[in-house]
Formats: structure tokens, sequence, C-alpha cells
């Protein structure tokens, strides 16, 4: 594992950022800058290390040239995860180190990031909840297929650059109601992709020093740029967040019994009364 990171002397985040996050979030993607820099826990060999020992389930990596839609998950190159790391100029490969907060190191360094903003997320809503890092890795030209994902997130862009294209988050033209369902009854996030889908697309491009704010469940692709990239995603859950899935779960249950349920509403309706029935349908093993 890694040592200890330098503590970070200045807000990574600028006012000016703080205060765009701040009228955005949770529903508006929105840009934002960030001053996190050539960050030693962020450069390639630290990464390879720490991808060395994370436990490999929390290890993805495979082929970087991807079509934008993938059925299931695509097999992995089979060249260690540490050579791909320290090879991505050259491995055509993509990799994302899974929950880094496992590694004290990059704890500390999350804490630190989320510390910054959390005033204006707790103000919207409530309590963070189990704060995860994420941490891409990507050979030029590389693409993350299209999905979603649960969390609340902040991709920062640290080296290289890559467009995300971002779709509508609640609208089940994009994603639709039964794969939410699915997802959250345990089954994967990938989403079937037709090319009429770009009619309803917005596209971000990233550079280094600049991140992304993504909601809840918004369905994207990425595109890397011409470069290798290191991105690191900072999220964190709510209880709206949770209660939307559960909400989701509980219509999976619904739509078994021959019923068509309604979806959950988005922030800031609650979803309570399916989150409790999904709750009390768990414990009672249906």
């Amino acid at each position: 594992m890694n040592a200890p990171p330098p503590v970070i002397s200045a807000p990574v985040f600028p006012q000016d950022a703080c205060a765009t996050f701040a009228a955005n979030y949770p529903e508006v993607p929105h840009k934002l800058t960030h001053a996190l820099g050539a960050h030693p826990l962020m450069e390639l060999e630290a990464l390879a290390r720490l991808a060395e020992g994370l436990p490999p389930g929390s290890v993805e990596y495979n082929a970087s040239d991807q079509p934008i839609g993938v059925e299931g998950k695509p097999a992995p190159t089979g060249i260690p995860i540490g050579a791909t790391i320290r090879q991505i100029k050259t491995a055509k490969s993509w990799a994302v180190l899974k929950n880094v907060e496992q590694d004290p190191a990059y704890a500390a360094l999350l804490s630190e990031l989320l510390a910054e903003l959390r005033p204006a997320i707790e103000a919207r809503t409530g309590r963070m909840l189990r704060t995860q890092a994420f941490i891409f890795v990507t050979s030029a030209g590389g693409v993350t297929p299209y999905h979603f994902d649960p969390e609340h997130n902040i991709l920062m862009q640290v080296r290289g650059s890559k467009v995300m294209t971002q779709f509508p988050a609640g609208d089940p033209a994009y994603a639709p109601d039964e794969v939410h369902e699915t997802y959250h009854t345990g089954g994967g996030r990938e989403l079937k992709w037709r090319d009429e889908l770009l009619v309803g697309a917005r596209e971000y491009p990233l550079s280094a020093a600049e991140a992304l704010y993504v909601p809840v469940m918004a369905p994207h692709f990425v595109r890397n740029g011409p470069e290798p990239s290191v991105s690191l995603s900072i999220t964190w859950r709510s209880e709206w967040s949770f209660a939307e899935a559960d909400a989701r779960a509980f219509n999976h249950l619904l739509r078994r019994c021959g019923l068509a349920p309604k979806p959950p509403k988005r922030w800031p309706s609650h979803n309570r009364a399916k989150a409790i029935g999904w709750r009390i349908a768990r414990k009672l093993g249906l």
C-alpha cells in the first residue's frame, strides 16, 4: 500500500467552482475546474503499485477499442494490471481501479476532496453516505461503453483528455425502467446502444484540471483523447439515491406480479413508500 499523501495545502476546487457546484447540484450536469495537478498518488507508478495491491474484484481492465454499446463485460487482455498501467501509452487498454479508498493514502485524498464540497452537498441531499473513489487509466482513443452509475459523481481529469457524452437522467428513452430494475436487483448496468440516441446527447470535453459532475443514473459513454488519460472519480451516495434504488427494486417485484409500475421520482421527491416496501420485501425473502 502507499504512504500517506502530502497534505493538500490549498483548496483543490477554487471558490468559483464550489459556487457553480452548489448552484447545480444534484440534478444538473456541469463542468468544474480543479487544482489537483500532478499529485504523486496519481502518477502511473503509484497507480500500478496500488492496482497490484488491491483485491482482484477491485480491478477491471480490458482492451480499450470497445464499441459504444457492448453485451456483457469484455474479457481481460491477459496483460497483468501493473504492466497494463505502466505501459498504458502502448497497451491499448482501459483499466478502472475500484474503491481505491481501501488504501489509506487514497482514502485520505478522497476525504480531503469531499470535505471541500461537503457544505454544498449536505445542504441539498443530506449526509454523504458510502463515499468511494475510482481511478481510470486509459490508452489513447479508448472507449468506456454506454452505461449508468448509482452514485453522485465528480469525474476529475488529471492527465490527458477525454469527451464524456451524457444523456438525461431518469428518461426511459435512454435507460429503460426495466434495465434500472434489473441492475438494482443484482444485474448489469450495460445499456442497449442505438445511434438515434445521440439526438439527446450533450458532449463535455475534459482536459487536465477540469472536472464534470454526473448526476445519479445519468447514462453516458466516454471517448479518450489522443494521449493516455488518468481520471479520478470521487463519489458518494445520499438517502435520496438509496431510496431511488430501492424503489426501482420494488418496481421489479411489482413487474413480476404482472403490474406496470410508475418509475421513481427524481430528486427532491423521496420515493419513501416504495423504498420501505422493498426493504420489507427483502426481509421477508420475497
